[in-house]
């Protein structure tokens, strides 16, 4: 689910392309984190990162994509044993090259936002996009810890968001299964009722009680449940049916056959009938175009997301202008049909 950035040889143009000045900004934030922490065990890491901003003095992207990869094979300290592989300076490396962006999610027609998405973006000279990092992280058995981590981030960042918006995380069935999900979605500062957990990724009928099972105890404290209903990875009828989930997303692929000549709302008329028999919310994503957001709202779709209407942003100005306002769409407003 979500959006990848796109892919980009050069990482300044990548970073002022893709988010604007914005990544430009935590970048240097970033940066005077780590030059301001006066823990004398990283005097090496304070002074590597002062000659590799002396040495790239006009690109402090470079500089700390430099720092990041290098910081992950150095030493705890300098007067440790030089052998000795660092958790600690790989840890935070990681967080240093993980960001959280929110996409709006807009309730239709009206346009206003009621809630957001969660995306992962990773700070990359290559400017891979984040479904590469977590589909290399599962091929080497990593792939939970490395959501976890991009959840913790997304719940920290969920603190910035208006309170009146719910905030929606992607988690693939074997990463619900990790208690650390339970135990960060339960223990922080979002409350629960305002949190909606998206399975991403395949997911086989054997694993379905399992999953159903986990779930529990977050959803009776008012975690809501998000899943696919069309595309590639989408939820089987019976897989929805038992789940039970609140939220039903339909992709460019369901969009699509809405747009095509002649087609309407016998375009995919399960995905309706399932929405209806479990109460679930149709959510559309991936909405581009002016004439695919009028086939959605035709069809009664009530939810919607794209870049059409909010592009994905790391810049908590945005988010906080997610906010009920008259006109929510401001300058970009949209007619919507309706």
């Amino acid at each position: 689910m979500g959006e990848s950035s796109p892919d980009g040889e050069h990482t300044p143009e990548l970073f002022r392309n893709v988010d604007g000045e914005t990544l430009r900004r935590q970048v240097l934030e970033i940066i005077s984190d780590v030059l301001a922490d006066s823990d004398p065990q990283k005097a090496w890491a304070r002074e590597q990162l002062l000659d590799l901003l002396a040495t790239h003095m006009d690109d402090p992207e470079q500089a700390l994509l430099h720092h990041l990869i290098s910081t992950r094979n150095v030493p705890k300290s300098a007067a440790e044993d030089p052998g000795k592989d660092s958790p600690d300076a790989e840890a935070a490396a990681g967080k240093r090259m993980l960001l959280t962006a929110f996409q709006p999610i807009r309730q239709l027609p009206g346009g206003e936002v009621v809630g957001v998405e969660a995306l992962a973006r990773f700070v990359s000279h290559e400017g891979t996009s984040a479904d590469v990092w977590f589909r290399g992280a599962a091929a080497m058995g990593l792939g939970p810890d490395l959501e976890i981590a991009a959840l913790h981030l997304a719940l920290s960042a969920a603190g910035e968001i208006p309170h009146r918006l719910f905030a929606s995380f992607n988690l693939s069935p074997t990463a619900c299964a990790d208690p650390r999900v339970q135990a960060l979605m339960l223990g922080g500062t979002v409350d629960p009722d305002r949190m909606v957990i998206e399975i991403m990724g395949d997911l086989a009928d054997r694993e379905l009680s399992g999953l159903a099972a986990v779930l529990s105890p977050l959803r009776q404290h008012g975690v809501r449940l998000a899943v696919d209903g069309s595309g590639p990875a989408a939820t089987s009828a019976k897989q929805i049916l038992h789940l039970l989930p609140d939220i039903i997303k339909v992709d460019r692929d369901f969009l699509a056959g809405a747009v095509a000549p002649g087609n309407g709302p016998g375009t995919a008329p399960f995905v309706f009938a399932l929405a209806e028999q479990t109460g679930a919310t149709l959510s559309a994503e991936g909405i581009e175009s002016r004439e695919e957001l009028a086939a959605v709202v035709k069809l009664g779709i009530t939810r919607g997301q794209g870049y059409l209407l909010g592009r994905p942003s790391v810049d908590p100005r945005d988010w906080a202008a997610w906010t009920g306002e008259a006109d929510p769409l401001g300058e970009r407003r949209l007619d919507f049909p309706g």
